[in-house]
């Protein structure tokens, strides 16, 4: 049974008009990053402004974490919103849990910018980091909803360019499939507080912007994840996407990809991001301690 502080969170989502869900680009953002300002970086975290080759982005290093190692964090959002502010919170615990350094990254938002703009900046981030002398076996990529199937997508898109890869991959609810095929959508979107196919298939469609929802780099569902770096997926049970996650985990198992698949039960999409929950704080330590073990921590 989940903790009295995420059904109280999840009665909060069911009781009010979907946060993400208008027409209103703008909205959506201002929603989102007023949600961020509930909370922010973990007491004593260094946060520092950076310029990843062109990409805005900001370092978050817990006490005692090491700049050696690093996170390349991509945030959430439908590949629509979200940014830097609203998961510092989370990129710091992630940053204090795995003692390597967070970075997390404002890649380009549709439907401005349409894909591939969010994999180009992910990749060029990453080797940003390369070129700052941190060695491929100390990095990390992790991301969020949006941000995991993003996540996938770098892999693949630095796989087939021949570049170094990172030591592994951590995804918490990734969104693989912007074709919206999982089962999930529907048998379990009266069960999810917060994520259903009309705000998902809204956002897929500015990302895409008439391009193919299937093509690997937007869908990482569809693309052939042999030769990826160990894979952490975590996602909620009660996720109108837990089938993204499933379908995942089983494409990289098949792949021959080492992979750790956490479902959390009756939690609902990228719980993580709310550091008051006791499964919030669980999921982050699981992640930190993925992260530190590839990573020579």
């Amino acid at each position: 049974m989940p903790s009295a502080e995420a059904q109280q969170l999840a009665a909060m989502f069911r009781a009010a008009p979907p946060p993400l869900e208008t027409p209103d680009v703008a909205q959506m953002r201002a929603n989102m990053e007023g949600m961020a300002a509930l909370g922010g970086a973990e007491p004593g975290t260094a946060l520092e402004s950076a310029d990843a080759g062109g990409v805005p982005a900001e370092w978050s290093v817990a006490p005692g974490a090491s700049r050696t190692r690093a996170i390349l964090y991509l945030h959430g959002g439908g590949y629509v919103i979200g940014s830097i502010a609203t998961h510092r919170g989370l990129v710091s615990r992630l940053s204090a849990a795995s003692g390597a350094a967070g970075f997390a990254i404002d890649y380009r938002l549709a439907p401005e910018h349409p894909f591939p703009a969010a994999v180009d900046d992910a990749v060029a981030a990453y080797r940003w980091l390369l070129g700052q002398g941190i060695e491929p076996g100390r990095i990390a990529i992790a991301g969020d909803s949006a941000g995991g199937g993003l996540t996938i997508a770098t892999l693949l898109a630095l796989r087939d360019a021949g570049a170094p890869l990172p030591a592994c991959a951590v995804t918490f609810s990734p969104w693989t499939d912007l074709a919206l095929e999982g089962r999930s959508m529907d048998e379990r979107d009266a069960r999810d507080p917060m994520v259903h196919r009309p705000g998902l298939q809204q956002m897929a469609d500015w990302y895409l912007a008439g391009q193919d929802a299937r093509q690997p780099l937007a869908s990482p569902i569809h693309g052939d994840l042999r030769g990826l770096p160990p894979l952490l997926i975590q996602v909620g049970t009660e996720e109108s996407l837990y089938d993204d996650a499933v379908r995942l985990a089983v494409r990289a198992v098949e792949a021959g990809v080492p992979t750790a698949f956490e479902p959390y039960l009756e939690m609902f999409h990228v719980f993580q991001i709310f550091g008051m929950l006791p499964e919030a704080h669980a999921a982050v330590k699981a992640a930190g301690a993925f992260i530190a073990r590839h990573t020579g921590g």
